[in-house]
């Protein structure tokens, strides 16, 4: 028998998600540069703030009035007030790849090589996507898409007894309601030798320096990938380390050079591609043959390390 002593209220919260969730989707597929996904990471708290108020104004309202069946008013008024501000962050820009260049500052800097005959790089990217490479006659290159919740990135060049010093750092301005896009295009000098550190936040790095004359490479990430290519031929020995929290690394490695690479502390699955495991390290057909030696450690909260030696 039905309880006529209770109050059942009703709640359509869950159709209200299902609607923005439906209306998302069917925006996309009619505009596949729509992103919504970086709003939601951000925001998503919001809806659990919203309805618990509302379930509280319900609770409160219960307790004040005789029972009666009906919608649950205060968490239905809670989703659509996070449904509205999801609306409008996305309208402010996230969303709709079209109106995404108006929030995009570029600059393009360029640093002579100066007289130096070496280089000590620093790269610092607190997030985002950079992008490294050689293929330039100066001592540096490059290319720099940020949005408003970043400052613009700095880049400093001196050269002191031949080896010029190159630092390109960035500052964040902090939360911001339009995109936080923050894309770097960097290309080093080919034939200068380079110790290079790279230090990033969060992001995906895509690091080609097959052409790059390393001396020294250190990799210091706090999430994201590594798309990491050093392949090639080299001229010297090479140490590189990769620590960080990093969620995969995809290392590309020489066929004719002798590598060896240490995985340890924390590290996840190892696929390796060509490379043998020999007194706990993944070495290559080549290792102790060549007059010279390429040596990867890995460390840290690595999640999974692709290995590959080049065709």
């Amino acid at each position: 028998m039905p309880d006529n002593g209770g109050t059942r209220s009703r709640s359509i919260v869950f159709p209200i998600i299902l609607i923005l969730v439906g209306g998302i989707f069917l925006y996309r597929n009619w505009h596949p540069a729509f992103s919504p996904w970086p709003i939601f990471r951000t925001y998503w708290p919001l809806i659990l703030v919203f309805v618990g108020l509302g379930k509280m104004w319900d609770s409160f309202q219960g307790a004040r009035q005789s029972p009666r069946p009906g919608v649950a008013i205060g968490s239905t008024i809670g989703v659509l007030l996070f449904v509205i501000v999801i609306v409008v962050l996305l309208w402010r820009g996230h969303g709709f790849a079209d109106r995404r260049a108006r929030y995009l500052d570029h600059i393009s800097e360029v640093r002579d090589l100066e007289g130096a005959t070496a280089l000590n790089a620093i790269i610092e990217m607190p997030a985002g996507e950079l992008n490294l490479s050689g293929g330039t006659s100066h001592a540096v290159e490059s290319d720099f898409d940020y949005s408003a919740a970043w400052a613009r990135p700095h880049v400093e060049y001196r050269v002191s007894s031949g080896t010029g010093d190159l630092n390109i750092s960035q500052d964040n301005h902090g939360p911001a309601l339009g995109p936080e896009d923050n894309t770097w295009w960097l290309h080093l000098n080919n034939h200068l030798p380079v110790d290079l550190q790279i230090k990033m936040g969060a992001g995906q790095g895509n690091l080609k320096l097959r052409d790059v004359d390393l001396k020294q490479l250190r990799i210091e990430m706090g999430a994201g990938q590594v798309n990491l290519d050093l392949s090639g031929n080299r001229t010297a020995d090479l140490d590189v380390s990769i620590h960080g929290g990093v969620g995969q690394a995809v290392i590309r490695l020489p066929r004719n050079i002798g590598v060896a690479v240490n995985a340890n502390g924390g590290i996840g699955a190892v696929t390796a591609h060509g490379l043998r495991k020999e007194g706990g390290q993944y070495v290559n057909d080549a290792y102790g043959k060549s007059p010279h030696t390429l040596r990867v450690e890995a460390a840290g909260g690595i999640g999974n390390i692709d290995l590959s030696v080049e065709p």
